[in-house]
């Protein structure tokens, strides 16, 4: 009985960390737009900016809502989201030379898009069973 109980609680836990995690870093993510108030853009310019710099926010939001139900659909999206992000640095470093904040940020935009997507892909597999 105590185990069946416990077994409940993991597969709770599991079954919702992925999705907070998700909203978390899309949050994080959605933080980094707010540099474009620092430029003199008016505020059609201002919201312009806002849309461009959030679009990868809206495209994982978009894939999140999906991937409530469809959890491979997450496992997948974030995880090619995390390559697409270490890519992204890899070809900022090899146009503007490296430097060793290149690695430190694709690994902590990287991270948790990696983190999630297992946490999808492992909530997948035990709902396959």
């Amino acid at each position: 009985m105590k185990k069946r109980i416990h077994n409940k609680k993991i597969s709770k836990g599991i079954y919702w960390a992925p999705r907070i995690l998700s909203i978390i870093f899309l949050l994080f993510l959605a933080v980094f737009s707010l540099d474009v108030f620092e430029g003199n853009y008016g505020f059609w310019g201002n919201i312009l900016a806002l849309f461009m710099h959030n679009i990868p926010v809206i495209v994982l939001g978009i894939i999140l809502w999906i991937s409530w139900k469809h959890e491979i659909v997450g496992a997948v999206a974030f995880i090619l989201a995390g390559l697409f992000f270490i890519f992204r640095y890899i070809a900022t470093a090899v146009m503007n030379g490296l430097e060793w904040y290149y690695v430190t940020w694709s690994l902590i935009v990287a991270g948790p898009a990696f983190l999630i997507g297992i946490l999808f892909l492992t909530n997948w597999k035990r709902r396959k069973k």
